[in-house]
């Protein structure tokens, strides 16, 4: 792995290459928030893929195109004199030691960093301040005789496991909803920081997420059945009268909650899908091969035929 320096180095040269090239190069020289965004959606599904696959070696190359981008995207901003690419890092380092009230950035870390690392522990947004509990907090909340560890306390929960270091994602993911509640320009309600543009799935599983962080959700995760075989019923209802609007709706309600169900189980709902969907397509591509094997158009084939072949994909793993 590489040192500190070489990791720093890197990241500006990618710097000083896309810097060059908004300069040179005529497509990068066209482009706009507005041109560019098709392209990162892309890219962020490419890495999606990647992901999904473990393929390692393709991970890093994806990521190195979405962080092209988010380079790109930092330099339109230093152009119009709005940002650039330290406020962007510089922002997100104030806002993950903001959201960690957990952990002491007065303290050093554990020493399981390389000689050359020299993390800065500091905040630089004028509005925020580290108190003497090592916790980032709003210069305002630090008041004469209550100090700001205590009104942080009193805002934000956060489990005696966490402050002793034996915390839990599930506890951190709790404390997290809630900080975001006390960020100034951030989002004033629980499900206000959710994409309108997310995918309807991811989008379901997230809004689940946030309001279960704040403690709405089942008390035990299999009552969640009761309300799955509920909206299945109703779905049925409707199905049968032959409303297709009220079918809609309740083909929603029922899909809303299988995916609270997978959520409740630790399942992710878009992954599931994804490995059913690439299964069947898999399968699928198996009884067209064996269309063609036969020279037959696979429409031409009966359903006992394909459904023939679709088993023996099973059985092939598939």
């Amino acid at each position: 792995m590489h040192t500190r320096e070489e990791k720093l180095a890197a990241f500006g040269r990618l710097l000083d290459i896309q810097e060059r090239l908004r300069k040179e190069c005529p497509w990068d020289r066209k482009q706009t928030y507005d041109s560019l965004r098709p392209n990162t959606i892309e890219e962020v599904y490419e890495l999606c893929d990647a992901l999904i696959n473990d393929d390692t070696e393709n991970i890093y190359k994806e990521l190195g195109d979405v962080m092209e981008h988010v380079v790109l995207y930092s330099i339109m901003g230093e152009e119009s004199g709005d940002f650039d690419v330290a406020d962007v890092c510089n922002h997100q380092a104030d806002k993950l030691m903001f959201r960690h009230p957990f952990i002491n950035w007065k303290q050093q870390p554990p020493k399981t960093q390389s000689a050359d690392q020299k993390p800065d522990w500091t905040v630089t947004d004028p509005n925020l301040t580290i108190n003497q509990n090592g916790q980032v907090v709003y210069k305002e909340e630090v008041e004469p005789g209550k100090s700001a560890a205590d009104k942080a306390e009193a805002d934000v929960t956060i489990s005696q496991d966490l402050k002793d270091g034996k915390g839990k994602a599930s506890d951190v993911e709790i404390t997290w909803e809630q900080i975001k509640q006390k960020e100034k320009n951030g989002n004033k309600t629980v499900l206000g920081g959710v994409p309108k543009s997310l995918p309807s799935l991811i989008k379901a599983y997230r809004i689940q997420d946030k309001a279960r962080n704040v403690g709405f959700d089942w008390k035990h995760k299999e009552d969640v059945w009761v309300k799955v075989r509920e909206e299945l019923g109703e779905l049925e209802a409707e199905l049968n009268k032959g409303d297709q609007e009220q079918s809609t709706r309740e083909m929603g309600d029922f899909i809303f909650s299988i995916i609270n169900a997978a959520r409740l189980y630790r399942i992710n709902p878009d992954n599931a899908l994804e490995y059913t969907n690439r299964k069947f397509m898999a399968r699928f591509g198996y009884i067209e091969q064996k269309a063609k094997e036969r020279g037959k158009a696979i429409k031409e084939m009966t359903l006992e035929e394909m459904d023939k072949y679709w088993n023996e994909a099973k059985t092939k793993g598939l």
